[in-house]
């Protein structure tokens, strides 16, 4: 039953903010292709980000606020888009979106990405109990899955593909979520 749960409300809210979420994937996608980088909120209040930026020989992780002035002067040597990214963040905080990032793969031996979401959900926390995120993945083609929604290997169609230890199930044939513990 709380699966069940959770399938329509990630369905309903994808469905809602599909838009929105298609602009991140795109936005992200392709800014991506020019310099790979990651995106994640540090604060509940959405208005600090950490940018991780994925050189050829090491991963720089800088902390800006929203509105930091550094920030333009730091994409720039790294040959970013400011306006891309300022872009990407404001949607980002639109729909609460915590993470953004690149998750590689293979099947059959080549090479595939999906681009990884992570949305906090708005609902009610109570005391001593573990926070969910829930998380979309974008995948570039159509995936297989069985009878219940459940992603699958598509080599052996009869093993359940798990990305980072989560099970994902089907929104759409290229858009899948799971709730995690874990945004990352």
């Amino acid at each position: 039953m709380l699966s069940s749960c959770a399938t329509t409300n990630m369905a309903n809210f994808y469905n809602e903010h599909r838009p929105t979420l298609d602009s991140i994937k795109e936005s992200y996608a392709t800014q991506y292709t020019a310099s790979p980088f990651s995106i994640a909120f540090s604060n509940n209040n959405f208005n600090s980000f950490s940018i991780e930026i994925i050189t050829d020989t090491i991963k720089y992780i800088y902390d800006f606020d929203v509105n930091d002035k550094r920030l333009n002067d730091t994409l720039i040597k790294y040959h970013m888009s400011p306006q891309g990214i300022s872009s990407l963040v404001t949607l980002m905080q639109s729909i609460r979106c915590i993470w953004v990032n690149n998750q590689d793969y293979y099947v059959n031996n080549k090479y595939h990405s999906a681009v990884y979401m992570s949305i906090k959900p708005r609902a009610l926390s109570f005391p001593f109990t573990y926070k969910k995120y829930q998380i979309l993945a974008y995948f570039s083609r159509p995936q297989v899955f069985n009878e219940k929604g459940i992603l699958m290997d598509g080599r052996r169609r009869k093993n359940i593909r798990k990305l980072n230890n989560n099970t994902f199930r089907r929104i759409t044939d290229t858009v899948c979520y799971t709730v995690s513990s874990l945004f990352r």
